[in-house]
């Protein structure tokens, strides 16, 4: 074999190894994701963004919560039996609430136990979509956050408060519109997470917890605690199962830089602990 035949073999194998990896990880996943249900009697899904930035072509890409995710969530619900219970895996920033309260609203109406584990985060439409759990398992360092709305970057909370303080001559049009919508936008989020809420907890909790999140008591991205959480006097717990650490290692960030964290990937226990 010549050294042209070779270059080409590197090429080509070198071509081929990401397909090959990429469909060895997505094995690995299917086979945990498996033993998950298995182990649980239940149906499985999964709702992992990254957040942090891929350079493409110099340009930041994000994922986040999409019209395409709720089809494939509403898919994988309708196809599972009524009574069999729901484990949703969320790690999200957020996104469109459009297709947040589309998941929020299909995983409310399904009729068998739905449980939302949050290993890490679950922000904004991340969050209201585990207010529609029956049960949510959380990390004790993971956060939820605030479900307030953002109108063109903008705090809704703040435009309405703005068309309170300021004398309305001095007010643009284009605020005062802004400001109406953020409005609108408020009570149909705190009429949202209600709904939600109403048939697990009740009228007063429900409206207590709805406003809370919706009303910009926090800033969007503050980081509500297990221990916030639990104050709030929703259904939470922590210590969520080993496999679904396991599961988010199988979903790495794709991005093509040094690793800014670095550690052996062994436990490490005291010296001395576990001898007899």
């Amino acid at each position: 074999m010549g050294l042209f035949e070779i270059f080409w073999i590197v090429i080509i194998l070198s071509s081929l190894l990401p397909v090959i990896r990429k469909k060895l990880l997505e094995s690995e996943r299917q086979k945990l994701i498996s033993q998950l249900e298995k182990a649980h009697d239940s149906r499985v899904i999964v709702l992992i963004h990254r957040q942090e930035t891929i350079s493409l072509f110099g340009v930041p890409f994000f994922r986040y919560i999409d019209i395409n995710d709720s089809e494939e969530v509403i898919r994988a619900i309708h196809l599972t039996d009524p009574e069999v219970p729901l484990d949703i895996i969320l790690h999200t920033p957020g996104g469109l609430v459009l297709a947040a309260l589309q998941i929020a609203r299909a995983i409310k109406k399904h009729p068998g136990k739905v449980t939302a584990y949050i290993p890490h985060y679950a922000m904004s439409g991340g969050t209201l979509i585990a207010l529609a759990a029956d049960e949510i398992v959380m990390d004790e360092h993971a956060a939820l956050g605030p479900v307030d709305p953002q109108i063109e970057g903008l705090p809704a909370v703040s435009l309405t408060k703005l068309v309170r303080v300021k004398p309305v001559s001095e007010i643009s049009d284009r605020a005062m519109i802004l400001a109406d919508v953020a409005d609108k936008a408020i009570q149909q989020v705190r009429q949202a997470v209600f709904n939600l809420l109403v048939d697990n907890y009740g009228e007063e909790k429900a409206t207590r917890i709805g406003s809370l999140l919706a009303e910009g008591y926090w800033t969007h991205d503050y980081p509500l605690t297990y221990e916030e959480i639990e104050a709030m006097g929703l259904n939470v717990r922590s210590k969520l199962p080993v496999e679904i650490y396991k599961l988010m290692n199988l979903f790495p960030q794709p991005i093509r830089q040094q690793r800014s964290v670095t550690y052996l990937p062994e436990r490490r226990e005291k010296p001395g602990k576990g001898e007899h």
